[in-house]
């Protein structure tokens, strides 16, 4: 939400607009009128202000501090009150204020008025125009256009103000405050997709990773069936290495005393060829479990790289989703923008 505490009413309405509003209310009515903001300062050119005023009564000092006086009055009055307030000025005239109210709290005020309800006493007039150190008669000349209206009208006119003034008011602070949670939205949402974007970048690496961890894997299991192929043709070896021992012996045996060396060269090739024997099962076996291990983490591989693919399209989509949503919010704040335009 917005802090309106902040706000001034240039902030809220299009200044452009409200002073077209206010001249052509001033001449459709006619009633003088000028924006203000909360200082008193004018934020709009004035419109249809008379001569007997501006160019007579705030042209001298005493009448500019009158007038002044007069202002800060009603205005003040008009913000107490938090409606139109209705006032005879100090020259005799019939002013009124108007507060610009948002959210409970006034950031400014159309000050209007410069009419009579009834004819004026001109004896009244001469003595304000003497105080002034005015032409008497130039005053009366001027107080001539001044027009007459009912008291009802000007209550209406300055009603009606006060309703458009407020409408156009409350409807700039709600689209300020769209605009703002529309950007902060849009900042979150970029955050978001930034974060998707890691996300999805870190399983498409993780998926990278465990396809070049199966091809490791592979590499394993050619060299294990290599491993295995080896160990058989050691196992034949063995075989005949221990045949050969057999063979040994038994010549040995033959050749008595003579083949009583060769009788152990022949032992030694048959304990060789057993212990060949032993090993080569005993990589096998180890062969056959890494295998198995292999088997298994392969298995738990295409497992995982399957939740991680999903997981990635699944991010992937998501992504999409978001990044429809951001195009929706920069095309929203695209609208306010435009929308502000023409309050």
């Amino acid at each position: 939400m917005v802090n309106n505490s902040s706000l001034n009413i240039s902030e809220m309405i299009d200044l452009e607009f409200l002073q077209q509003f206010q001249d052509d209310f001033a001449e459709a009515v006619g009633v003088a009128s000028i924006s203000v903001d909360m200082l008193g300062n004018p934020i709009t050119k004035p419109s249809n202000f008379r001569k007997f005023c501006m160019e007579l009564t705030r042209k001298t000092k005493e009448g500019l501090k009158r007038c002044k006086a007069c202002d800060v009055r009603g205005g003040s009055i008009s913000a107490d009150i938090g409606k139109p307030y209705i006032y005879e000025c100090h020259a005799g005239l019939v002013d009124f204020a108007v507060p610009i109210m948002l959210e409970g709290k006034q950031i400014g005020a159309i000050l209007g008025g410069q009419v009579l309800t009834e004819q004026p006493n001109k004896e009244k007039m001469r003595k304000i125009a003497s105080q002034l150190g005015i032409d008497p008669n130039v005053y009366l000349e001027a107080l001539e256009e001044v027009e007459i209206l009912s008291k009802r009208k000007i209550e209406k006119a300055a009603h009606l103000l006060f309703l458009v003034a407020n409408t156009i008011s409350q409807m700039g602070y709600n689209r300020l405050t769209l605009k703002n949670t529309i950007e902060d939205l849009d900042k979150s949402i970029h955050q978001i997709v930034i974060t998707m974007d890691e996300m999805a970048a870190s399983a498409e690496q993780v998926t990278q990773n465990q396809n070049h961890l199966s091809n490791e894997i592979g590499i394993i299991n050619k060299v294990s069936k290599e491993i295995e192929y080896f160990l058989s043709y050691i196992k034949k070896i063995s075989q005949k290495t221990k045949l050969l021992g057999l063979n040994a012996s038994i010549e040995s045996a033959r050749a008595g005393h003579i083949g009583v060396g060769f009788s152990v060269v022949a032992k030694e090739i048959q304990n060789l060829a057993e212990e060949s024997k032993d090993a080569a099962d005993k990589i096998n076996d180890f062969t056959k479990n890494i295998m198995k291990a292999v088997e298994g983490t392969v298995e738990r591989g295409n497992k995982s790289l399957e939740g991680i693919e999903q997981q990635f399209a699944a991010i992937q989509q998501i992504n999409a989703s978001i990044q429809a949503i951001a195009f929706t919010t920069k095309d929203m704040v695209e609208l306010t923008k435009s929308y502000s335009t023409r309050i």
